[in-house]
C-alpha cells in the first residue's frame, strides 16, 4: 500500500515530514509525494495562526473527496485533537507533535484493512524530542537543505501557540547535528540552514551554555560545505561570541534573521519580549560584520497597539533600514496571552498598518538592491530554465522568502554552485546580472 505526505507550515515542519517518510522508508514502506498514487495520505499540519489552520484543514478536505485515508499529524491535531476529529469523522488517525516515532504503528493500524477504529497518537502535554538515528527522506534536494538543531520553546511570547504545541526546549547533540550536515555535504548540498524555534539558545538545555558559536566552528570546518545559515535568533541571545562568531567563520554567510517583533518598550512588555535597545544591538551587529544582512519581522495591530505606538514603528524601520523585513498582522489565538487583553484592534487598522509599513520596506529594498548595481556577490545556484536563465541566491538570501539572482547564461551549471556574479540592474526584491569569469 502506498503512502503519501503532504507538507503545510515552516521549514521545521518540512524536516518533521522528512524523519516521517525516513522512518517509514525504513519500515520498507512504499512513500510517495504524488497523492494520486496512493492509498493512505499524512498530512502534516500548522496550527501558527487561523490562516495556516484554513489551509490545512482544505486540504484534508480535498483528500477525503478523493477517497483517501487520511492521518493527520503535526500542529493542529496536538492543537484541536478531539475538536478536530468531531468537526472531520473521516480522519482514520491522528499523530501529535512529539509523537513523530509512531508514525510507523499509526500507518501499520490505518492500512489494515481489518481494523477500522480511529487511531489518536496525542501526548496532552507536548515534548519534542529529535528522532535520532533515522535517516531523512529528503522531499527537496537542492542547493540548501534544513537542518534542526533544537525544537520546543521556553519562551512565552504573548501572541505564541508555540510551547503548548511544542512543549519545552530540546537541543540535539553536536555530535549528531555535525554527523547530519558531514552526510548532507557528501550528498551534494551545498548550503545547510539552520532551525530551531530558536537558533541562539542552542544547547543551553544540554550543555549549561550557549553553544551555537561551538556548532558553527565546527561546521565551518566541514569539507564539501560552502555555506552555513542560521535562521530564528533571539534578541537577547545576540552575545559578542556568536556575533564575533558569525564575523570569523567564513563559511557561515553574513546574514542575521533577528525577529524583533515591534520596537515599542509598552508593546514588547505586552508581547513578554525582550526590551533591549534594539538600535545599540543592530548598530553592534554591523559593526563587527560590516557586510551583514539582517532580515527582521513585525508584528502590527497587537492588542493596544496606539496610532502613536504604530508611527514609532514606522520611524523606526526608516532609521533602521533592514535588508530584509517581514510585517505580520497580529492574529488572535486561543490560549495566548493577547487573546483576552483588551483593546484589540480592527481588522481595517491593521491591514492599513501592515499596508504602509510594507510600502516603506519596499522602497527601502529597492534602494539597497541598487546599491548592488557594479558589484559582484557569490551566489549559490538553485535552478534553471530551459531557455537559457540561471536562477540564483545569494549570501543575502534565505531560501524560500528572500529574493533571488537572474542570469542569462548558456554556461552549464548545477545547483548548489557556488557563482560570481556581477549585477547589472535590480527591482524591489530581485537581482539580474551577469557570470564572471
Amino acid at each position: 500500500m502506498k503512502i503519501a505526505l503532504i507538507n503545510h507550515g515552516c521549514a521545521k515542519n518540512l524536516v518533521d515530514s522528512e524523519l516521517m517518510l525516513g522512518l517509514l522508508a525504513q519500515k520498507g514502506h512504499q512513500v510517495t509525494l504524488n497523492e494520486d498514487e496512493a492509498q493512505i495520505v499524512i498530512v502534516n499540519t500548522c496550527s501558527f495562526i487561523h490562516d495556516a489552520e484554513k489551509e490545512s484543514v482544505q486540504s484534508i478536505l480535498k483528500l477525503i473527496q478523493k477517497g483517501k485515508k487520511i492521518i493527520v499529524t503535526g500542529c493542529l491535531p496536538q492543537k484541536h485533537n478531539k475538536d478536530l476529529k468531531e468537526a472531520i469523522p473521516e480522519i482514520s488517525a491522528m499523530v501529535g507533535t512529539s509523537n513523530i516515532r509512531e508514525i510507523v504503528n499509526v500507518v501499520d493500524k490505518v492500512a489494515d484493512e481489518k481494523n477500522e477504529e480511529y487511531i489518536s497518537c496525542i501526548s496532552e502535554k507536548p515534548e519534542y524530542v529529535y528522532p535520532e538515528n533515522v535517516e531523512r527522506q529528503q522531499i527537496t534536494m537542492g542547493a540548501s537543505s534544513y537542518v534542526k538543531i533544537a525544537d520546543g520553546c521556553n519562551y512565552h511570547c504573548g501572541y505564541c501557540i508555540i510551547p503548548n504545541l511544542r512543549g519545552i526546549y530540546h537541543s540535539r547533540p553536536i555530535e549528531n547535528i555535525i554527523e547530519e550536515v558531514k552526510n548532507l555535504a557528501q550528498k551534494g548540498v551545498s548550503e545547510v540552514v539552520l532551525i530551531a524555534q530558536d537558533t541562539t539558545s542552542y544547547g543551553i538545555d544540554l550543555y549549561k551554555k550557549q553553544m551555537l558559536p561551538t556548532l558553527l566552528k565546527e561546521l565551518n570546518k566541514i569539507e564539501n560545505l560552502s555555506w552555513i545559515r542560521i535562521m530564528y535568533a533571539y534578541p537577547s541571545q545576540m552575545t559578542d561570541e556568536l556575533i564575533d562568531t558569525i564575523a570569523e567563520c567564513e563559511k557561515v554567510v553574513k546574514y542575521i534573521d533577528l525577529p524583533l517583533q515591534h520596537s515599542d518598550k509598552t508593546i514588547l512588555e505586552n508581547m513578554r519580549r525582550p526590551v533591549l535597545d534594539y538600535e545599540k544591538l543592530i548598530e553592534k551587529i554591523r559593526t563587527k560584520i560590516p557586510d551583514v544582512a539582517i532580515r527582521t519581522a513585525f508584528i502590527v495591530g497587537y492588542p493596544g497597539e496606539s496610532d502613536e505606538q504604530f508611527e514609532n514603528l514606522y520611524n523606526f524601520v526608516k532609521k533602521m533600514r533592514f535588508d530584509k523585513m517581514g510585517v505580520f498582522e497580529y492574529s488572535r489565538e486561543k490560549n495566548t496571552a493577547s487573546y483576552s487583553m483588551k483593546d484589540q484592534v480592527s481588522a481595517s487598522v491593521k491591514h492599513a498598518r501592515y499596508k504602509k509599513l510594507m510600502a516603506l520596506q519596499q522602497e527601502i529594498s529597492y534602494e539597497i538592491n541598487q546599491s548592488r548595481i557594479g558589484k559582484t556577490l557569490p551566489c549559490i545556484v538553485e535552478s534553471y530554465t530551459d531557455d537559457g536563465i540561471v536562477i540564483l541566491r545569494s549570501q543575502y538570501d534565505a531560501p524560500e522568502i528572500d529574493g533571488l539572482v537572474y542570469v542569462k547564461s548558456n554556461k552549464p551549471v548545477v545547483p548548489g554552485d557556488i557563482e560570481r556574479v556581477k549585477i547589472e540592474k535590480s527591482d524591489e526584491y530581485d537581482l539580474f546580472g551577469k557570470f564572471v569569469v
